[in-house]
């Protein structure tokens, strides 16, 4: 072969590669891009919770207040943002969302505080979930920490894994501590009912010890438990249904038991946190 036939061929290799890695770069997702997947999935995974359990309560509640239509519509409008469209939109949404929980929270307060005894333990388990709205305010969060991801990974001018990481374990410890309280009306009867009440906080603790000092043991055990608990809210899902199944006519009388049995649409609020803590992972891991 001559000299000149070799360096052709070593160019035409050459260009090969290139373009293959270019291909491949491009294919592949950077961790922002990865990370702000995650975070809509998580808006998403949120607001359909929101949706489903609240339209449910409030349809047993009668919807004798009309500002009890707003927790579904918002919720549903957070699901399409979080799926696409004109960026100014969406960050109308997922801010209207945000404010939504914070004024369902304050709802909630006042009809537990409204009952007799206040904020005695029976009020607690029986009345309106105080934590419940805020599933939305962290939803319209997610979908806006998306949005406003830059290039190099930073959110608010600051590394967004670090507050990601730490925004998600605030709201794992607040769904864990809902579901404990829940839970315990209902005597964990079942060994299975003690899961969403251990791994989700455990994944808070090491989710927070990762943000704080990060390392490739706290990085592992974080995404190790934080990924147990994406299973957990899906497993919450089916447990559920089982609960559904074991009141009087099962599925069979499924328009009054989906009321009174444990509700479906919760569990995976615990999925769409842990989804949250993956991004702040996914962007802390890629900045190590």
């Amino acid at each position: 072969m001559s000299g000149s036939l070799r360096i052709r061929s070593a160019l035409v290799a050459l260009a090969g590669v290139a373009t293959r890695a270019l291909w491949e770069r491009r294919l592949r997702p950077t961790a922002t891009a990865s990370a702000a997947r995650r975070l809509r999935a998580g808006a998403a995974t949120l607001a359909t919770t929101v949706l489903l359990d609240s339209a449910a309560e409030h349809y047993r509640g009668g919807f004798y207040n009309p500002t009890m239509y707003l927790a579904p519509a918002v919720s549903a409008s957070t699901i399409a943002a979080s799926a696409g469209g004109p960026g100014a939109l969406q960050r109308s949404v997922f801010g209207l969302a945000g404010l939504t929980g914070l004024v369902g929270t304050g709802f909630h307060v006042y009809n537990v505080a409204r009952r007799t005894g206040g904020f005695r333990w029976e009020n607690l388990l029986y009345g309106a979930p105080l934590a419940a709205p805020v599933g939305i305010t962290a939803a319209g969060l997610a979908g806006l920490a998306a949005q406003s991801l830059d290039g190099d990974g930073r959110l608010l001018g600051l590394p967004a894994g670090p507050l990601l990481m730490a925004g998600a374990a605030a709201g794992l410890a607040g769904t864990a501590a809902e579901a404990g309280l829940l839970h315990f009306r209902g005597a964990f009867h079942d060994p299975f009912m003690w899961l969403p009440v251990t791994v989700p906080p455990l994944a808070a603790v090491a989710l927070g010890l990762a943000a704080a000092r990060p390392s490739r043991g706290t990085l592992g055990a974080a995404r190790l438990l934080t990924e147990a608990t994406v299973g957990v809210g899906l497993l919450g899902v089916g447990f559920h249904a089982l609960g559904v199944a074991r009141n009087m006519g099962g599925w069979k009388n499924w328009t009054q038991n989906l009321q009174v049995a444990p509700p479906l649409p919760a569990p995976p609020s615990f999925t769409g946190m842990a989804l949250v803590g993956l991004a702040g992972l996914t962007l802390l891991a890629h900045d190590r």
